[in-house]
């Protein structure tokens, strides 16, 4: 959600009053935003909290880094960003001499001005260029792969990742599609899929197309195999008490936040201790304020005392 704010548009992150009242309940020194982004949640962090707390935020997009050293330049010295990817948190806050945190954020997923820009190619209502990397400067595009993987590797992607019924269709649409020319844009892409599958499942709830292209980011990114071991590396990094909050937009995600959580709650050594039973929701307010937000869920877990053995 964007609002104006002077002579900029700021954008709103979901469930932004829970995660505040979450991570800032315990007062800690230092927040580790994973995700920062455009510094949606970052901003708001900083403002309701002491002026000795400290904010490092990491995000693989150069543009977003950017953008948040913009936004958050009036807080100075409480903040420090780096461009990296969340599965390194533990070497670069080793790097920076930062034993412990007090609070960790992940908010998962797409960013609405990453989302909203036709040239990052992560949706098809504008036609751009089929890129959908997070981070423009390293790895393949959805582009090689949609041109390069095989119709069984593109099958899988697509069912895997997005609950494609229709993902073997669409795949053999798509391999039938190169083989005539190379697909470069998120439009001849959509048209693709759009073709491959039955007509009343064209005109459906959400566009035919969505399903694919949240695969395709997902495989690109490489986002689900990176997210176990940095919960796991996060947990490490709290402080007794700290608070770990994560926010996800997909099934897969919440699944395997849930079963990192409770993993890392049981038996006699466990780091943590789940406060959430069921994942916090949006408000039927936030949703229609913001209808991006209606997938969000939002878990929480407490680093605690680790007993010891006499």
């Amino acid at each position: 959600m964007w609002f104006e704010c002077g002579d900029r548009l700021v954008h709103i992150p979901v469930l932004i009053t829970e995660v505040t009242g979450w991570l800032l309940s315990q007062n800690p020194r230092v927040i580790l935003d994973c995700t920062v982004g455009y510094g949606g949640h970052a901003e708001i962090l900083l403002r309701n909290s002491d002026s000795t707390m400290k904010l490092i935020g990491l995000d693989r997009d150069g543009e977003a880094i950017a953008s948040s050293k913009e936004r958050l330049a009036e807080f100075g010295d409480r903040v420090t960003l780096k461009q990296t990817d969340y599965r390194d948190l533990k070497c670069c806050l080793m790097d920076m001499g930062v034993p412990q945190v007090g609070g960790v954020l992940f908010d998962l997923g797409v960013s609405s001005p990453q989302f909203d820009d036709p040239q990052r190619g992560f949706s098809f209502r504008e036609d751009g260029p089929l890129d959908m990397r997070m981070d423009q400067t390293a790895g393949v595009t959805a582009a090689t792969l949609v041109n390069r993987e095989s119709e069984h590797a593109l099958a899988d992607i697509i069912y895997q990742y997005g609950d494609e019924r229709y993902a073997r269709r669409i795949a053999r649409a798509i391999v039938r599609a190169r083989e005539r020319s190379p697909i470069k844009t998120t439009g001849e892409l959509a048209s693709i899929i759009a073709k491959a599958v039955p007509s009343a499942y064209r005109h459906g709830r959400i566009h035919c197309a969505t399903r694919a292209f949240q695969a395709l980011r997902i495989a690109v990114n490489r986002e689900l195999e990176s997210l176990e071991p940095a919960l796991d590396d996060a947990a490490d990094l709290l402080a007794p008490g700290g608070r770990l909050c994560v926010v996800s937009f997909h099934s897969l995600e919440d699944r395997i936040v849930k079963r990192v959580f409770r993993a890392l709650a049981q038996g006699p050594g466990a780091r943590l201790s789940v406060l959430t039973k069921k994942p916090i929701v949006p408000s039927d307010e936030e949703c229609r304020e913001n209808p991006r937000a209606r997938s969000a869920k939002l878990r929480v877990a407490e680093r605690v005392v680790e007993r010891t053995t006499r």
